[in-house]
This record gives C-alpha cells, sequence and structure tokens, in this order.
C-alpha cells in the first residue's frame, strides 16, 4: 500500500483532473480513497483540495475576471453577469448549511452510493448531449437571471457525491437554452464562489481534528490538484465544442461499473 504522502498527491492530480469536466471530481476522489485505504479525519481532504483547482481557474480567467468587475460600474451587461453568478450560487449555500451533516457522514461513507450516480450520471448526460438542442445563449454573460438561479438550483444535486458539480450545472445550462461551450463556461465561473464558499466551511467545521499530518495531505492535494487543473480548463472549452459530452458520459459508466464490481467482491 503507497504511503499517504503518494496517495495524497495522486488524488490531488485525481481532483484537478476531474473537478471541471462532468464526471464528479469528489466521487472519483472518495472511490479511489477508499481503494486506497486513504483516511481523512472529516472527509476534510476531499473538499479542501478543491482550493487547488479554484486558484487554477482564477489563474486562467483573471483577465477576464478583470475586465468583467472593473467595467461593472458602468457596464449592466457585467453587472448582470455577476449578479447571475451570486444567485446561482446562493441555493447551495442554503442547503450545504442545513445538510452538511448528512453529506459528509453518510454520503461520503457510501460508495455504493458513489458509483451508482457515476453510472446513472453518465446516461443521464450522454442523452443529453445526443439531444437535439436549438440553444439560445452562445454567451455566459448572457444568462438571464431567472435561468441562472435554475442552474443552481440544479447544482444543488451535486451534493451527493458522484453526481458531478459540472455536470449537473452543465446539464442544467443545455436544457435551459444555452450551448455547449457557454453551458461550460458558465460552469467555470459558478464554481469559484461555490468551491470557496465548501472550502471555508468546512474548513471551519473540521479544524479542531486537522493536525498537522492532515494539513500537510493537504497541502500537497492542493498543490496537484492546482497543476493538474490549468491543463483541463486550458483544454476543455475547445474540446467540447467539437466533440460534446459523450466521452465523458461513457467514462462515468465504466468507472462507476468498476467500482461497483470492486465493491461487489469485497475490494
Amino acid at each position: 500500500m503507497p504511503n499517504d504522502t503518494i496517495v495524497a498527491a495522486a488524488l490531488g492530480l485525481l481532483e484537478g483532473l476531474t473537478e471541471f469536466i462532468p464526471v464528479s471530481s469528489t466521487g472519483h476522489v472518495l472511490l479511489a480513497g477508499h481503494f486506497l485505504g486513504f483516511d481523512s479525519p472529516g472527509n476534510a481532504f476531499e473538499v479542501m483540495i478543491q482550493l487547488g483547482a479554484i486558484l487554477a481557474i482564477l489563474g486562467v480567467y483573471a483577465g477576464r475576471l478583470w475586465r468583467i468587475f472593473s467595467s461593472a460600474p458602468h457596464d449592466p451587461r457585467s453587472r448582470r453577469f455577476i449578479l447571475a453568478v451570486l444567485l446561482a450560487f446562493l441555493p447551495a449555500v442554503v442547503i450545504g448549511v442545513l445538510a452538511h451533516g448528512i453529506i459528509k457522514t453518510v454520503l461520503f461513507e457510501t460508495p455504493m452510493l458513489i458509483a451508482v450516480m457515476l453510472i446513472l450520471g453518465g446516461f443521464v448526460l450522454l442523452f443529453v448531449d445526443r439531444m437535439a438542442i436549438n440553444p439560445r445563449y452562445h454567451q455566459a454573460e448572457d444568462f438571464p437571471l431567472p435561468m441562472a438561479f435554475k442552474i443552481g438550483l440544479i447544482q444543488c444535486l451535486a451534493m451527493i457525491p458522484g453526481v458531478s458539480r459540472s455536470g449537473a450545472t452543465i446539464v442544467g445550462g443545455l436544457l435551459l437554452g444555452a450551448d455547449k461551450r457557454s453551458a461550460a463556461e458558465f460552469s467555470f465561473f459558478l464554481s469559484m464562489p461555490t468551491m470557496l464558499g465548501a472550502f471555508v466551511y468546512d474548513f471551519y467545521k473540521n479544524r479542531d481534528i486537522l493536525d498537522a499530518a492532515a494539513l500537510g495531505d493537504i497541502a500537497i492535494g492542493f498543490v496537484c490538484a492546482f497543476l493538474s487543473a490549468i491543463f483541463v480548463v486550458r483544454w476543455l472549452l475547445g474540446f467540447v465544442s467539437q466533440h460534446g459530452y459523450g466521452l465523458f458520459a461513457w467514462w462515468r459508466i465504466i468507472v462507476g461499473s468498476l467500482a461497483l464490481l470492486a465493491l461487489a467482491v469485497g475490494m
């Protein structure tokens, strides 16, 4: 069995590679940690290494974020977009705080549920990707406020590990009239407050049980997640614009099926 440092690095790489694609990074990290025997106090590692992915997307989108916020005082479109992201973030705040205990102590501790949700989510993604949808929105900044709020409600499904935050928001965006690129891009922007809020709240809830070893593992996972997430963010939009989401749907189905098989034989 590899030592915890190696496992933490591997899980960090896995987090960064899967956070922004619709395959459920948390589901992958939890399943990998389960099969590798990785123990995280309060399941804090799996949530807190997401900070690396947040910083990666902040770095990639720094110029665009600066333009949006600097133009907001005199540009109604920029102000509306900022409000749209905040509205979409709001449901996650409410449900995340109310259901935090159940999410961390029950859902995170049920590998069978994670595997099943990976498979079901794969079929949903495959179905939506093949639908003949005539998109009405081609820029994330143009999503109406009610649409953004609905995407935020759909995002809350991802509190069940295996569903995928990016998958839920992308599917929600597609069904509500976005094209594939803008749906993924809005998911990127929504991830910033959502994941940062999850990090801060989880750190607060677990501050008394995180020792030096746990913080060291989190730091290693954070760095690896940051490096791998930069690659994914730079690559993903071009890929989905040309090829859609079918590859990720089949990946979910295969990984979930293999996990169920491994659980069935007692691994």
